[in-house]
């Protein structure tokens, strides 16, 4: 893999550049590539590294490829398939890494950076962050400075400072496109199937430890901001999946039925909010119950959630109003109570004769809920993070074995005892609580405020929430997480007590990451076209979009090009010096041609004047080598050239 004959060879400059672009590059991909691969991609920079330092030499065309078919396989071992998103940026960084290794010529050096831009792009299908543009941008910024330094030899500080300049001239084009360019629902072309393989959050099912595993995430799920009073925790509950299927161990969701409408007339205490909702690829919007919404995206779940049209695989905005007083289900259908009734034969069977005994001792359903809430609270359950392992008969073992469990436990053995004491229940998922962010107003809610409680049925008032942990542990529904376990070492850092300093820095950060999830991300084709329509362009016509995006990008080029054309006839801080050497030259009676060259021109003038024809030639020669050499011309280099013409002394 020698360089082509005719290009220029790479310089051990231009390799440091190299391998500094991809290092960086590669860098917010570490968290998502394989261990063995991001090891491998270090080990190839590294020796790219030493080679540059000529401490080794470079690897072979048959090692290469050795090494590029051991990727390729390792990759579909590792992920099963080769086509899809995480296998192709898994190839792209090995690939990105191989062609540094390979590259001889300056064409292989151009070649390698683009694949650092590609790798880039990459990153914005892991996610869309604000800290993912700003490594975003410094991949970019350094890239371009790379392609600079294989240009001509100067100082890093001055290679930086360059790419930085063209940068900052091409962002009024990037805001341009970004306001102007027309906001097509969907993606522009097809997404891999594994695309969104990495949203993580909430599922369709429940098992022992589902959600304390997924407590200890402080990933965000959503932000609520509301208009006026914000609820109190007691009506914070944010609705998810609805569970009515149980095996045994697992519960389910069940089927459901769709409608515009919700299933319930809404009435009492309404809270209007708008929720932002990060993409987790299911149809659920976690709204506070009971939700009421005026969006063609929305429908209404016979479970009594709200849904998504489509499955959330972006940040998604909704107008939302709750109704925390409204009654729900009065009339349910007779499969829907027969299936919140069902039990598995055999399964539990002391939580089962639980519920039994406690349905011969009272008639009334809502005195059979009151007694198997008191025998929780009689059976002092620890609430805790990590409790211990259960087996076959979990609500058993939890109940009178071990005592120990987090929501999950306590929600899954009520709703089995509730359903073996005649009273139909069903297990709902979502989250409880959230912070009230001090410094935007919203109300973030995140992955470690998942929480599991259980509906049952009643006759006269229908679908009632029930939330068991609260008995044992009330301060869970008032104070949140982090004021109701124990074992808060097992928390995520930044929510435990003595990280104090590193909370408040974290919702400093989320109240900036939330004003770019608005502004930037959440700028759709609703605020694009009400942006329009407020410029006095017909919002809904791509015609008149594009018309607008062509007139001002085409206004931004015409006025860049005015400013470099006047720019170069001032000519640079080099060419001003030049200027004013021809200038004294001329005034002395030796004016310049066009046509002529430094050179020319300096063996032109020494020959007048030949008393300083060594400065003359000097000068000439000086501003030859510094305007068409490879290398920049320095302060110093400027200094010297300045000097050299003030004293000269032309007569």
């Amino acid at each position: 893999m020698n360089a082509a004959e005719g290009a220029p060879p790479l310089r051990p400059w231009h390799g440091h550049w190299l391998t500094a672009c991809i290092a960086v590059t590669l860098l917010p991909h570490v968290e998502h590539l394989p261990i063995w691969l991001s090891a491998s991609c270090a080990l190839l920079l590294a020796w790219r590294a030493l080679a540059d330092r000529s401490l080794t030499p470079l690897p072979g065309r048959a090692l290469l490829l050795f090494v590029a078919a051991a990727i390729v396989a390792a990759t579909g071992i590792e992920f099963h398939h080769l086509l899809g998103k995480d296998p192709g940026l898994a190839l792209l960084a090995g690939f990105a890494c191989l062609k540094l290794l390979e590259a001889r010529s300056l064409r292989d050096g151009r070649a390698a950076v683009l694949l650092g831009f590609f790798l880039q792009m990459g990153q914005f299908l892991n996610g869309q962050e604000i800290s993912v543009a700003a490594l975003t941008l410094c991949g970019t910024l350094l890239a371009v400075g790379t392609l600079l330094a294989m240009e001509c030899e100067a100082p890093w500080q001055t290679v930086i400072a360059g790419a930085g300049r063209l940068l900052f001239m091409a962002a009024p084009f990037m805001l341009a496109l970004f306001v102007l360019f027309p906001r097509i629902p969907g993606p522009l072309w097809g997404l891999p199937a594994d695309a969104f393989s990495g949203l993580t959050g909430l599922s369709e099912t429940m098992s022992p430890g589902s959600i304390s595993r997924l407590i200890q995430s402080g990933k965000i799920a959503f932000r609520a901001e509301f208009d006026g009073e914000i609820p109190p925790p007691r009506d914070r509950y944010w609705r998810g999946p609805v569970l009515s299927v149980f095996d045994g161990r697992r519960w389910e969701a069940g089927f459901t039925t769709l409608s515009s409408s919700p299933p319930y007339e809404v009435s009492g205490k309404a809270y209007r909010y708008r929720l932002t909702v990060e993409p987790h690829n299911q149809h659920w919007l976690l709204a506070m119950d009971f939700p009421a919404a005026d969006d063609p995206r929305t429908r209404y779940s016979s479970d009594l959630r709200l849904v998504s049209v489509a499955p959330l695989r972006s940040r998604q905005r909704y107008e939302l109003a709750a109704y925390p007083a409204a009654r729900a289900g009065q009339r349910e259908f007779t499969h829907v109570i027969r299936r919140n009734l069902r039990l598995p034969e055999g399964s539990n069977p002391r939580t089962t004769a639980l519920g039994r005994q406690v349905a011969e001792r009272f008639e009334a359903p809502r005195h059979r809920i009151e007694a198997l809430l008191g025998t929780f609270r009689e059976l002092r359950l620890e609430y805790t993070l990590t409790p211990r392992a259960l087996g076959l008969h979990s609500a058993d073992e939890f109940l009178f074995d071990t005592r120990e469990g987090f929501c999950e436990h306590f929600s899954s053995a009520f709703a089995i005892a509730a359903r073996a004491a005649g009273i139909p229940a069903r297990v709902v998922t979502g989250y409880q609580g959230g912070e009230i962010n001090p410094h935007d107003g919203s109300l973030v809610v995140r992955q470690s405020d998942a929480h599991a409680w259980v509906e049952v049925w009643l006759p006269e008032s229908g679908w009632q929430r029930v939330d068991p942990t609260a008995t044992s542990n009330p301060t869970r529904i008032d104070n949140g997480i982090l004021g109701a376990l124990p074992d808060i070492e097992s928390l995520p850092l930044f929510m435990q007590p003595r990280m104090a300093w590193l909370r408040s820095l974290q919702l400093r950060w989320d109240a900036v990451a939330n004003g770019w999830n608005q502004w930037v991300l959440g700028y759709n084709d609703e605020r694009q076209r009400s942006l329009l329509r407020g410029l006095g362009f017909d919002g809904g016509d791509y015609r008149h979009l594009a018309a607008a995006m062509v007139t001002l990008v085409g206004t931004l080029m015409l006025g860049f090009v005015t400013w470099s054309l006047r720019r170069r006839r001032r000519g640079d801080a080099l060419d001003r010096r030049w200027q004013r050497f021809c200038a004294r030259l001329s005034r002395a009676g030796t004016r310049r041609a066009d046509w002529q060259g430094p050179l020319d021109f300096a063996d032109l003038a020494a020959a007048r004047h030949p008393s300083l024809a060594d400065d003359i030639r000097w000068i000439g020669g000086r501003y030859a080598e510094l305007r068409y050499g490879r290398k920049p011309p320095s302060r110093q280099d400027l200094a010297d050239l300045d000097d050299r013409i003030k004293h000269l002394d032309i007569r």
